[in-house]
């Protein structure tokens, strides 16, 4: 397995906060999404794995748990994970068969040491029979995460995925990613699962979602926020802004002396809720942006300012 180093992939050092692994997320994801991204052959594998980095390092107990591997760091290349202890790995002793992969949106790094696919198989374990081993019995169910994205939420998706048990064939099936699945939700694949044993059925498979990283946009149940970047002369005298929503762009009338931290809701305007309702609200967080920079002559207007207001910030 190859070793995946999260802190190379978003360019920050080991010991950065978790406001810069923020920062370092939302400048890659802003280059490499696929929507925006000069190269699209490329953009998409890329961009799966700045999220997976992220989904790693943007989370405290994550991150401490990918930091226990301490100095296997400095180790390159291919990559065995610990057996047992904080892994995730494929199940403990006796769960049955075990379970890689492909096209869930994971590399099989991130699949050994944070997956949870685990559960009896279906398959009899060596030294376990018993009078009742020869009757029929329902395989084992099978758990693993999915990477969706927010255009598979708005719309629903098919996805093909891969299945190799430790024991047995490689295996492609379609899987449905209904439209307005949230964060943290469960698909049920029916009969995806373990093999059943002496005519048993099998068992289902089981995906957990998690919901990839947008570069712009904050998930929070069905809602969306987002920052809506103001120059401080749009706070003061009020603008009209153009945004681009998942439904399509729309214009937000900010009115004058519009302050930092502001909120717009626009409702209907954030994901589905569930398969057949509504929408969410999307959220527009007002942020008045400072220029680091001035020429000559913005130099002079913004002295001339001071010189004239009466505004006192403190």
């Amino acid at each position: 397995m190859k070793f995946r180093d999260y802190y190379e992939i978003l360019g920050v050092p080991r010991d950065t906060s978790q406001d810069d692994v923020r920062k370092a997320f939302r400048k890659l994801a802003r280059k490499h999404h696929p929507d925006v991204a000069e190269n699209k052959a490329t953009a998409e594998e890329k961009f799966k794995e700045i999220n997976e980095a992220y989904e790693v390092l943007g989370d405290p107990e994550k991150r401490k748990k990918y930091d226990s591997l301490g100095a296997k760091w400095k180790h390159a290349g291919e990559f065995t994970p610990p057996q047992g202890g904080a892994w995730g790995g494929f199940g403990g002793q006796d769960d049955g068969d075990a379970y890689h992969f492909e096209g869930t949106g994971f590399s099989d790094f991130f699949e050994n040491f944070f997956g949870r696919r685990n559960g009896n198989a279906g398959f009899p374990q060596p030294g376990k029979a018993t009078a009742r081993s020869s009757a029929p019995r329902r395989g084992g169910d099978i758990e693993s995460e999915i990477l969706v994205s927010l255009d598979e939420v708005m719309n629903g998706s098919e996805r093909e995925i891969v299945m190799q048990p430790s024991q047995g064939e490689r295996k492609k099936v379609t899987i449905r990613i209904p439209r307005g699945v949230s964060d943290d939700q469960m698909i049920r694949c029916a009969g995806l699962g373990g093999r059943g044993v002496a005519g048993g059925p099998a068992g289902d498979l089981f995906l957990r979602v998690r919901l990839e990283r947008h570069p712009d946009f904050r998930v929070e149940g069905h809602d969306l926020y987002f920052d809506l970047r103001l120059a401080p002369w749009e706070a003061v005298l009020g603008a009209t802004v153009p945004v681009d929503t998942p439904h399509g762009s729309v214009k937000i009338k900010v009115p004058a002396g519009t302050e930092s931290g502001s909120e717009f809701r626009l409702s209907g305007k954030g994901l589905p809720i569930g398969k057949d309702g509504g929408f969410g609200c999307l959220f527009a967080v007002i942020r008045i942006v400072t220029p680091t920079t001035a020429t000559e002559e913005e130099a002079r207007h913004w002295k001339s300012l001071a010189e004239t207001s009466s505004f006192n910030p403190r």
